[in-house]
């Protein structure tokens, strides 16, 4: 059974950083790993993924540069982090895992309950 749980989530100011932790439980070394978000009143959506060895990431388009994905194997650990962030990127943040590379929401098996991050002034 895999378990996911987030950390990290808070409020910061525009243009600053936030790092998330995703601490995995079960066979999640095979997994890959993607980080989803949902704002208010709109669909989950995908963030970022980073396949089963690191070798491999995706990001959605407007996050470019800006977050970034990484995995600790020793830890268990998924990271995002986040920086020069925007109003735009307040949301709830969720850690996922499934077998096999997916940037779809529908395609994910595993996930986390969820941290808060809001960007405001």
């Amino acid at each position: 059974q895999v378990q996911l749980v987030e950390s990290g989530g808070g409020s910061v100011q525009p243009g600053g950083s936030l790092r998330l932790s995703c601490v995995a439980s079960g066979l999640t070394s095979t997994l890959t790993m993607g980080w989803f978000r949902q704002a208010s009143g709109k669909e989950r959506e995908f963030v970022a993924a980073i396949n089963w060895d690191g070798s491999a990431t995706d990001y959605l388009d407007s996050v470019k540069g800006r977050l970034a994905i990484s995995r600790e194997y020793a830890k268990n650990t998924v990271y995002l982090q986040m920086n020069s962030l925007k109003p735009e990127d307040t949301a709830v943040y969720y850690c996922a895992g499934r077998t096999g590379h997916s940037v779809w929401v529908r395609d994910y098996e595993y996930w986390g309950q969820g941290t808060q991050v809001t960007v405001s002034s």
